[in-house]
């Protein structure tokens, strides 16, 4: 953490977690009155007995409190299912019955940890919010904030930070996201944390561990159809389009081992036609129906507030990637990428979030990937 103005109010989003129970120690530790603010954002699965729920929001919260006992620091539980539901879950599903594969935890960040989230700091008296991303922001002489990448780069999460605004960056500290992970357990450990060797979160809430396709099946009306390989054959039944992705290997029940070859080879989707209810599928990791040369964004967000210039920039379309090389060309409404090498498995709905170097600098929704073999039609 940099020099920051002596002591202000700093309302931290507590998870539960490791990361932002350090958040929250090193700005107790800096001096500065650090609240703690859980926040609940999702419901429906209260009415779910014990073996049937997924989400462990009640035992998040008991770790949460329990780590706001031994930092000294008042906790606050804040329920935003409400928010969450209309703002992030009905984009979500929405979404999935257009045939694409959207990202809700970009959402989720944009209108509920660092809006809903931030708008009841505020109203509680805090100057900034904090909260354990891996991600840093810089400011610039002229009063521009920028997004940086987290500087442990296993564990970045600026991908998912992309849409953030100005103004919410400006009010927000990511305190660990100047560390590596190593260091931030080591914090915890220290520190007596009770949450120090607890494993980190995966997924969203409220699909936690179950099938993705169990939980869907709530929400998402389904209709079985062909399963096409590229030559046409039908070759299996899918139990409804909403329920795969561009890449997906497992649950195809077609046959095709992870490491076999040939007619054994394993099994990817490449592409779904909504129209006539078919799945396309073709076999090998690396096939040409895979990979994808270009792509076009719309539904655009910059950090600065304005679109970059045309020119050389690395992109992630997917989190947990290395930036790949490619060319930004700005269009009325959305912009186009070429790679400078394909890329594999580009998903409508997914983010493609552009840097120049460390700095994120936003980026949009996928609306088309250029394959490059197209599928039959």
């Amino acid at each position: 953490m940099s020099a920051r103005p002596p002591r202000q109010r700093v309302v931290v989003g507590l998870s539960g977690g490791g990361d932002s129970a350090v958040s929250a120690l090193l700005l107790k530790r800096a001096g500065h009155e650090v609240v703690g603010i859980f926040m609940k954002n999702w419901e429906d699965d209260d009415s779910l007995t014990d073996s049937e729920r997924h989400c462990t929001s009640a035992e998040d919260f008991v770790d949460a409190a329990a780590v706001a006992d031994v930092i000294g620091i008042e906790i606050e539980h804040v329920n935003f299912a409400a928010e969450y539901k209309d703002r992030v879950f009905a984009a979500f599903l929405a979404e999935h019955r257009a045939g694409r594969t959207p990202n809700p935890d970009v959402l989720c960040n944009a209108e509920i940890k660092f809006k809903a989230f931030l708008d009841h700091a505020l109203r509680l008296g805090a100057e900034r919010i904090a909260t354990g991303h891996y991600a840093r922001v810089r400011e610039l002489a002229s009063g521009e904030v920028q997004l940086l990448k987290g500087l442990d780069a296993s564990k970045d999460q600026s991908y998912f930070l992309h849409r953030l605004t100005q103004s919410q960056l400006a009010r927000t500290w990511f305190p660990v996201g100047e560390l590596p992970k190593t260091e931030v357990r080591r914090i915890a450990a220290e520190a007596g944390l009770p949450n120090a060797k607890k494993k980190d979160s995966t997924g969203i809430c409220f699909i936690g561990e179950r099938p993705f396709r169990e939980f869907l099946g709530r929400y998402l009306a389904h209709e079985p159809g062909p399963m096409l390989d590229e030559r046409g054959r039908e070759i299996g039944r899918h139990v409804g389009l909403s329920f795969y992705t561009l890449g997906q290997r497992q649950g195809l029940g077609i046959g095709g081992t992870k490491s076999g070859g040939g007619e054994h080879a394993p099994w990817f989707v490449a592409c779904k036609d909504l129209a006539r209810n078919t799945l396309h599928v073709v076999q090998g990791h690396d096939h040409p129906k895979l990979l994808s040369g270009a792509l076009s964004a719309l539904d655009l967000s910059w950090i600065a507030g304005r679109a970059p210039p045309p020119g050389r920039y690395g992109v992630k379309t997917r989190y947990r990637q290395p930036d790949a090389a490619c060319a930004f060309e700005p269009l009325a409404g959305g912009f186009r990428l070429a790679f400078e090498q394909p890329q594999w498995a580009v998903t409508p709905g997914q983010s493609a979030v552009l840097y120049d170097g460390e700095v994120c600098l936003g980026g949009g929704v996928i609306a088309h990937a250029e394959a490059l073999q197209a599928m039959p039609a």
